[in-house]
């Protein structure tokens, strides 16, 4: 098996770049064939004008590579100024739907709208979102980023978010399989474990990814151990995974959460947690902020760890989009963004 995707399509791993232009370093990286996507942060943004530039560079270096960011909304938001709305928090729109359920589906849906109208015009492909994690009003890291404790109000506003983003012509990814909202450990430090029965977490935690169904494009497993059903964190076991595919019918991209983070960290090295993960059933593998572990990464991932199958390489391909976006002069005077625009807006405040 080649390492490269199908016919030298996109590879499977998914890394950033270092700063605000592309060095020598992160063209060589973009090129390497194993490489398939590109994820931007905050440092990388300086203003409008110049992140458009970076991912012209970007594409010009890998055409069609897959350009992402983590842009939810609240805190996790990277770019904020130069034009881009400030977008809530999702637990707001969980609030409006305990006083008005249809107004919270329309203005999760402009959201989703600003949300990928911005981004697109920029030249980025795909955000990460939405979280479909449940608020138990005990995690840390994920906190105001759920829309609500309840799985069905997560379910409702996230498929109106996912349409926004699809009438701007984006993709979504739902995270993090099958729920991260019960833990208070942050994955990103700490290895979370979550002690609860398989029954408990397919009741409540992942019944929006089986709900959702088949307009869920993308999904993120969760760096946390649930020892009643595996050893392994979610996004390195193949029951979890393939529970994904057979039970939830999910025929999309599966990412892994950032092999860098603390709850990686049980698989052992950068190459050996890309292996478990790709051999589990991920798509595709992100190092994000370790240039040296990308490169460890590029240069000791094998064939046989599963790297590039043609399905995966085309499930990839498919979150790239395909019609023309706005750009952000034009999006600017068009009615629809400029409606969801003052939604998203109002729902902010001060």
């Amino acid at each position: 098996m080649s390492v490269k995707g199908a016919n030298g399509g996109l590879g499977p791993v998914m890394l950033d770049v270092v700063g605000k232009t592309l060095t020598d370093e992160d063209i060589r990286r973009i090129q390497h064939p194993l490489t398939g996507g590109v994820i931007l942060f905050a440092r990388n943004y300086e203003n409008r004008r110049q992140l458009t530039a970076l991912t012209e560079a970007i594409h010009a270096a890998r055409p069609g590579v897959l350009i992402s960011v983590d842009h939810e909304g609240g805190r996790v938001q990277r770019f904020r100024t130069d034009g881009f709305t400030r977008l809530p928090a999702m637990r707001k729109l969980g609030e409006l739907w305990d006083t008005n359920v249809l107004e919270a589906m329309r203005a999760a849906t402009d959201v989703g709208f600003v949300l990928a109208t911005e981004l697109r015009a920029c030249g980025i492909d795909l955000s990460f979102t939405p979280v479909l994690d449940l608020d138990y009003g005990e995690s840390g890291v994920i906190g105001d980023r759920s829309f609500h404790r309840d799985p069905r109000v997560v379910t409702a506003l996230a498929k109106s978010l996912n349409h926004g983003l699809a009438l701007a012509g984006m993709a979504n990814c739902g995270k993090h399989f099958p729920g991260h909202g019960f833990v208070k450990a942050d994955s990103h430090v700490d290895i979370p474990v979550d002690e609860r029965s398989l029954q408990e977490i397919l009741t409540d935690d992942a019944a929006p990814y089986d709900w959702i169904g088949m307009s869920l494009t993308a999904v993120m497993p969760a760096h946390v151990i649930f020892p009643k059903v595996d050893k392994h964190p979610a996004g390195f076991s193949r029951k979890w995974l393939t529970m994904l595919r057979e039970q939830f019918g999910f025929q999309g991209v599966i990412f892994s959460d950032d092999l860098s983070m603390e709850g990686a960290s049980v698989a052992g090295s950068v190459v050996d947690g890309a292996t478990a993960a790709l051999t589990a059933g991920c798509d595709m593998v992100l190092i994000c902020n370790s240039p040296d572990k990308a490169d460890q990464l590029l240069n000791g991932l094998k064939p046989e760890s599963g790297a590039g199958s043609s399905a995966s390489s085309a499930r990839i391909a498919s979150l790239v989009p395909q019609g023309r976006a706005m750009d952000w002069e034009t999006l600017q005077q068009d009615p629809r963004y400029r409606a969801a625009r003052q939604t998203a807006q109002s729902l902010v405040g001060d």
